[in-house]
């Protein structure tokens, strides 16, 4: 599947960038290299081979590299008041931040 002119874009606008003709030409060449590459990727027969949890598994026993998951700060009641000292706007132990969507 190749991009064309108009699917460029199309995707520049929903992108919402501004592209100009000679960008738009670069901006195809390059979209459709990344699209070979993942056509290459897609047919590469896979059949028996099992999927990796990290790409190192492969080589090495990546689980032994891997910390506990556990909690390591005291969370003290003062350490969390010196943390909220920092905020520009904190209520009820919580940081108050800027409303990003309407």
């Amino acid at each position: 599947m190749a991009l064309n002119e108009e699917d460029v874009a199309r995707i520049a606008r929903l992108a919402r960038i501004e592209l100009t003709p000679e960008r738009r030409a670069r901006a195809r060449q390059e979209l459709n290299g990344m699209l070979h590459i993942i056509e290459r990727l897609q047919a590469v027969d896979t059949e028996g081979v099992e999927p990796l949890a990290h790409p190192l598994s492969a080589h090495e026993d990546v689980a032994l590299r891997l910390r506990e998951d556990r909690a390591t700060e005291s969370g003290s009641e003062a350490e969390r008041e010196a943390l909220m000292r920092n905020a520009p706007d904190a209520r009820d132990g919580l940081f108050l931040v800027p409303k990003v969507l309407e």
